[in-house]
């Protein structure tokens, strides 16, 4: 079930998947979450694009994190040990991607999709 952030007046600020201190879980069917999260709302836009940068900012602390450990700036073992375990389920998740992308890409499909850094050989992941 999420868990979200309430503001002053009580309605939802902010969804997680995870509980933390002030946070409170409701029904993923829940309306005010749903209506939260509807794609009419015109602050749904702007929220959804917040979301998307999150997490696309995210994918670039994972790789500053993996060049630093390939340079031996920082150890893993320096990591806390719950940065740790989300650091390497992430990995194991994009290993299956990557793994599921390959059985269902063919060579000619390969060929049309330009290269990505993000899948470049080598490095932590």
């Amino acid at each position: 079930m999420p868990f979200v952030k309430r503001d002053d007046q009580g309605g939802i600020q902010a969804v997680y998947q995870q509980t933390g201190p002030g946070l409170q879980q409701v029904p993923a069917d829940d309306p005010e979450l749903i209506e939260f999260l509807a794609l009419d709302d015109p602050q749904a836009q702007t929220r959804w694009d917040f979301m998307q940068s999150d997490l696309d900012f995210v994918r670039v602390l994972e790789d500053i994190i993996e060049i630093l450990i390939d340079k031996g700036v920082i150890l893993f073992s320096d990591l806390p040990g719950p940065a740790q375990q989300k650091f390497m389920s992430r990995r194991g998740l994009r290993k299956e991607i990557t793994y599921v992308e390959t059985l269902f890409t063919s060579e000619e499909e390969e060929a049309l999709i330009p290269a990505d850094e993000d899948s470049s050989e080598g490095g932590f992941i």
